[in-house]
């Protein structure tokens, strides 16, 4: 395993539902690690949940935050990481990623749906969700692919499995 200096075992990536908060706790309670979520870290520094900083706030305050947790716990936590969903777009981010254990987990919308439900309470979510989600997911795939060095389907898999796919990757 790295040291803390070396950033984080492993950085979990992927779309709303695909499974990053859940398979992060079980890999990092396989590999004997803390668990960190960055969508927590924003949640702390702004004393109110994701989705009032959005309403509140605005997207863009949202971002900052987020991209500072990032930077903050790239630098600083040394067991598994999981990002909001978003993360991935800030492109300093992106760079920050580069050389580190970045997981993709992958999902297909329909799987998705049924995780994030559709009368969620996720800020990019709210309107028509099915389609808001479809819409982010061809967005970003492309980023979350460029940035995985391991990439695991979730589709239709138990997260125990997941994690323990991951865990022999690393």
């Amino acid at each position: 395993m790295q040291s803390a200096s070396q950033g984080p075992a492993a950085v979990l990536i992927g779309p709303p539902g695909s499974g990053k908060s859940t398979v992060g706790r079980l890999l990092a309670d396989r590999l004997g690690l803390p668990f960190r979520d960055t969508d927590a870290d924003v949640e702390a520094v702004a004393g109110k949940t994701v989705g009032d900083v959005f309403v509140e706030d605005g997207e863009e305050r949202f971002r900052e935050l987020e991209a500072q947790a990032v930077r903050d716990a790239l630098e600083t936590h040394p067991g598994v990481l999981a990002l909001g969903g978003g993360a991935i777009l800030h492109e300093h981010t992106q760079k920050l990623l580069s050389g580190h254990r970045v997981v993709y987990l992958q999902v297909g919308l329909d799987q998705a749906v049924k995780r994030v439900g559709l009368a969620s309470a996720r800020p990019l979510l709210v309107l028509n969700p099915r389609s808001r989600l479809r819409q982010l997911m061809e967005q970003r795939r492309p980023i979350y692919e460029g940035l995985a060095v391991i990439t695991v389907a979730t589709d239709g898999r138990e997260p125990e499995d997941v994690a323990i796919e991951i865990e022999a990757a690393l």
